[in-house]
């Protein structure tokens, strides 16, 4: 199971979840109570194990920006969290042909009356035909915010309109916590997880015993 510990924001935590196993370490470069600079994350990076992917999540930034912080930050992945632009993608991976792109998709947990609940299974599809995206992340989206929410979406419900999705790798975030993730990959089995708001003390500080049973519950062997 790969392991992505996002919303880094100091050197202390990213050496922690890097010490305790996590497969990738996340930075917020969008608008968010989490985010950070460039330069915070290059004092980062730089001392983190080769090994571990370094993930910059980027919501509305131009082509041009994102490029920027990849150089500047020491990234070997980006998370695309704003709609799915195949434009954004082609210029990114010409760019940056060694670093991995995650295209992030939203399942609506504002209300049960909600217009659009799901992803639609066209949009999908064509995620799953685009060989530049390494990976599709799926996040609750509410009200008031597309991410960060620490809202879980249904996975039932989500099941079978994410099995589109079979031939990609399928990343799941919003709202995991140590508690409830074996049941998010018992439902859904992904190929990775993500948390962020489920493993910390206070916004933009990891909780250390948190952040190390969701790493262990997130690779026990399901029954």
């Amino acid at each position: 199971m790969w392991i992505k510990i996002c919303a880094n924001t100091n050197l202390d935590d990213a050496l922690l979840a890097a010490e305790l196993g996590a497969d990738a370490l996340g930075f917020v470069f969008a608008a968010s109570t989490r985010q950070v600079t460039a330069d915070q994350v290059a004092a980062i990076t730089c001392k983190l194990p080769a090994t571990v992917e370094k993930i910059g999540v980027f919501s509305t930034q131009s082509p041009a920006e994102i490029a920027a912080v990849v150089h500047t930050a020491g990234l070997t992945g980006v998370q695309l969290h704003s709609v799915y632009t195949p434009d954004l993608v082609a210029r990114l991976t010409a760019e940056f042909p060694q670093v991995r792109i995650i295209q992030t998709i939203h399942w609506n947990v504002s209300s049960p009356e909600a217009a659009s609940p799901a992803p639609a299974v066209a949009s999908l599809a064509e995620l799953t035909a685009n060989q530049q995206i390494a990976a599709v992340l799926v996040d609750s989206r509410t009200a008031t915010a597309s991410g960060g929410t620490g809202v879980a979406f249904d996975w039932n419900a989500a099941r079978q309109k994410l099995a589109v999705l079979s031939t990609k790798p399928l990343i799941v975030a919003g709202g995991l916590t140590p508690e409830n993730v074996q049941q998010a990959i018992a439902v859904l089995h992904p190929w990775g997880v993500d948390v962020a708001s489920g493993v910390e003390a206070r916004p933009g500080r990891k909780d250390p015993a948190r952040l190390q049973a969701f790493l262990r519950n997130a690779r026990l062997k399901l029954g």
